[in-house]
């Protein structure tokens, strides 16, 4: 053995077989996938376990398995989404058990520092922006903390707003009315509000206005009291656009901006309402920002080396 490598044992104390087996994964493919990610070797006598790599990559892996085997004894299903979940954010170790958001399907756990560091300021602030790329969360978790804010009586209904542009198409040459046209660029909302209220009580509460999906240029006008505002794609808002969703909130109400300042589909020549309020009220009191990074995407691992592949790109060509 290199002085570089090391050896770990873990010794696991499984209550039943199940647990074992659900861990380890048909054909070991679970700590195949670990042995993979982590470029260590994984042996595995009964209930013991001897990983052998590099001593930061054993590490890594052991805190792995730790939580794989957590989410086995729990009687999780050891999806691929559990794995890839089970290995991120191992650099930041704190209990993901601390904060904890239930609704009345799911319970939501953030996942690394930056979706706890979200979490708290929409707790402390009451305008937030969530910065960062795609798959980051963003959304899902801001729509979770409407929904416990509505349950809890905090707020009186929750707003989704959502600016219509989009790449390569305009509005006209879709089909329908103009909420009919929005509706698709909304859809992640809806789903994420599908899956922690249920597809009934979420259409009860939209019957209701409860629950409002608002076109940007419906917010023109308006004084939002006690309510949840959440804006979608704010990257693709203009200056002016930005400047009226800010100034829209009214009293105990709470305000999520979230955006991607590199998926700006805005027309060349007009700056992104989000990279411009950022430099306009970074320095305000009671405002709380959160910057992702592909770390934080919770998707699919390639994504994240797709994201990160891009930066480069872009970062060495200037385009």
């Amino acid at each position: 053995m290199s002085k570089d490598s090391a050896l770990s044992n873990l010794e696991l104390k499984p209550s039943d077989a199940n647990i074992m087996i659900r861990f380890v994964g048909e054909l070991n493919e679970n700590l195949k996938f670990v042995e993979k990610t982590f470029g260590v070797k994984i042996f595995q006598n009964g209930n013991n376990l001897k990983i052998h790599g590099d001593e930061e990559n054993v590490n890594s892996s052991k805190d792995a398995l730790k939580r794989l085997y957590e989410a086995a004894g729990q009687g999780t299903e050891i999806t691929k989404e559990t794995l890839h979940l089970c290995i991120q954010d191992l650099d930041n170790k704190t209990n993901n058990q601390e904060i904890k958001i239930k609704t009345p399907k799911k319970s939501i756990i953030p996942r690394g520092k930056n979706q706890r560091i979200y979490i708290d300021n929409i707790k402390k602030y009451e305008i937030n922006f969530g910065i960062g790329p795609a798959g980051t969360g963003k959304t899902y978790l801001a729509v979770a903390a409407a929904v416990d804010a509505l349950l809890n009586e905090k707020v009186d209904r929750i707003i989704l707003v959502r600016p219509a542009v989009e790449a390569g198409e305009k509005l006209g040459f879709l089909p329908g009315d103009l909420s009919q046209k929005v509706d698709p660029y909304l859809r992640p909302l809806y789903d994420a509000l599908y899956e922690m209220l249920g597809i009934d009580k979420t259409e009860k509460f939209l019957m209701k206005g409860i629950v409002e999906i608002a076109p940007l240029a419906y917010m023109r006008g308006r004084t939002l009291n006690n309510s949840f505002i959440i804006v979608d794609e704010s990257q693709n808002t203009t200056q002016e656009q930005m400047k009226m969703v800010l100034t829209r909130m009214g009293f105990g109400s709470h305000l999520v901006i979230n955006g991607d300042l590199t998926q700006i589909d805005l027309p060349k020549q007009i700056k992104s309402g989000l990279s411009h309020s950022i430099e306009v009220v970074k320095e305000t009191d009671g405002v709380g920002f959160t910057d992702f990074s592909s770390r934080d995407v919770v998707r699919h691992p390639l994504v994240k080396k797709i994201i990160d592949a891009y930066k480069y790109f872009e970062e060495k060509t200037g385009l």
